[in-house]
């Protein structure tokens, strides 16, 4: 069994010692990481080693930074969707027979901002990746903090976020840009119902109150979704002291190794 996650940890340096705890506990063979908030020089490289893991990672100072924890060394690494932009939101590598693209797409602040336009600026660009690496590698895997809830069932109060940012009509036709592009949203393989989310505010008891969004996702294409024999979030960790906003959304497969024999 193969155990891929995705976490968008909101500051690696405050959040080390939980992502290390829940790495020993869960298992997972890869982790990609979001929103490390840490430049190169000063990235905890040495405590995640000491731990037993290998890491990649391509980061700036306080915002955005982007990083892949794994078991067994990646190869064949990519540190930039578009050479023209220098916020660091995406790295790619390949972990056996599987290319696995780590994002953390642009929150887009509001509706009409710039923000917003580099959002689905950026997202084009993704869309345009995604399609060589289909060609390139075949079998792929993109995770991350995509800041887009697909549909009303990944919002906890449809009626009153209509219309905003991470649920606008145009970030949710950019997200099935990409799954019409080739690709599988494996939550939704095992889980069709509402009310499973993977990010909550950290204001007014959301997360208590289950007031969330899903936003974090695993995308594959056909050939490894058919492996996945399971996909969940786990709430555990925004249950922490000086918690992430999100939680981790694990995969798990079987048969993943022989992709690439």
């Amino acid at each position: 069994m193969t155990r891929i996650a995705t976490w968008n940890v909101n500051s690696l340096r405050v959040r080390l010692p939980q992502v290390l705890a829940w790495l020993k506990a869960d298992s997972a063979d890869l982790l990609a990481v979001q929103e490390t908030k840490v430049e190169d020089e000063g990235f905890p490289r040495s405590e995640i080693e000491a731990a037993g893991y290998h890491v990649l990672y391509c980061g700036e100072k306080t915002y955005n930074g982007v990083a892949l924890i794994s078991r067994t060394p990646v190869t064949d690494p990519c540190f930039e969707l578009d050479p023209a932009d220098p916020q660091r939101r995406f790295l790619a590598a390949t972990l056996g027979g599987v290319r696995i693209i780590n994002v953390y797409v642009p929150n887009g602040s509001e509706v009409g901002s710039e923000k917003y336009t580099y959002k689905l600026r950026w997202l084009e660009h993704l869309g345009r990746y995604l399609m060589s690496a289909r060609v390139r590698y075949k079998h792929v895997i993109v995770l991350g903090d995509f800041n887009i809830a697909p549909e009303d069932r990944d919002v906890h109060d449809p009626a009153t976020w209509f219309g905003s940012v991470l649920v606008s009509e145009p970030e949710r036709e950019a997200f099935r840009c990409l799954l019409q592009a080739g690709f599988v949203d494996l939550f939704r393989i095992f889980c069709a119902d509402g009310g499973c989310f993977s990010w909550w505010d950290y204001r007014a008891g959301a997360f208590r109150r289950n007031l969330g969004l899903r936003i974090d996702h695993i995308l594959a294409t056909e050939t490894v979704a058919a492996c996945c024999r399971r996909c969940y979030i786990d709430p555990a960790p925004r249950g922490n002291t000086r918690p992430s906003d999100h939680a981790p959304v694990v995969a798990e497969f079987d048969g993943l190794a022989m992709l690439g024999a």
